[in-house]
């Protein structure tokens, strides 16, 4: 009976991830907003009504779908940035880094970007994750430059500018590599903060 019980709770297990991973691929090519249940479905191998039993709500599906894949496209962690004492290393460290997983995870970043105003779910995932990977990086990166109010913002401001996945895919789409990107939005940010 319990060999019973273990082999459903497996077969169950892999058809979850079969559909989180076929909500993934969706996700990655077409978008979050494009993609249908009767996609992810068909993809997974499964009826409609097995995604429905597998995750009762969108939030759930894109919860189990965002972990699954920051775990295979871990971003960078800014935390360790902060062992970095020179400011224009610690930002060059940050730009190479955030702009190499840019370049990994182009497709996946550019639509969940693109969806996140059309998908109330979607939204939250940013909200939670996202974002404050954003902000965390630009707080280490601020850290130690001594900066005080408009100057402080605009450093900030230019930092944000340059954190950007619209402002790394806009330098290498003009035939910069990511090296060369972040070179270049290193340099923007250090006027930010000569001026």
């Amino acid at each position: 009976m319990s060999y019973r019980k273990g082999e459903r709770a497996r077969q169950a297990q892999q058809t979850r991830r079969r559909i989180t991973e076929a909500a993934v691929e969706l996700h990655r090519t077409v978008g979050p907003a494009r993609t249908t249940v009767k996609e992810i479905a068909q993809r997974a191998g499964v009826g409609r009504m097995t995604v429905y039993n597998h995750f009762g709500s969108d939030d759930e599906l894109l919860d189990a779908c965002s972990s699954h894949y920051m775990a295979q496209h871990p971003p960078p962690d800014p935390a360790p940035l902060a062992a970095i004492e020179d400011v224009d290393d610690r930002l060059d460290e940050a730009l190479r880094a955030l702009y190499t997983w840019f370049h990994e995870t182009q497709d996946m970043t550019g639509n969940a970007l693109r969806d996140a105003p059309l998908v109330p779910a979607l939204a939250s995932v940013m909200t939670q994750g996202f974002w404050p990977l954003v902000d965390a990086t630009v707080e280490v990166l601020l850290a130690g430059r001594g900066l005080r109010g408009t100057r402080r913002g605009h450093v900030r401001g230019a930092l944000l500018v340059a954190l950007d996945f619209a402002t790394w895919r806009t330098l290498t789409q003009a035939g910069m590599d990511d090296a060369g990107a972040a070179s270049t939005a290193a340099r923007f940010v250090a006027a930010a903060d000569a001026g």
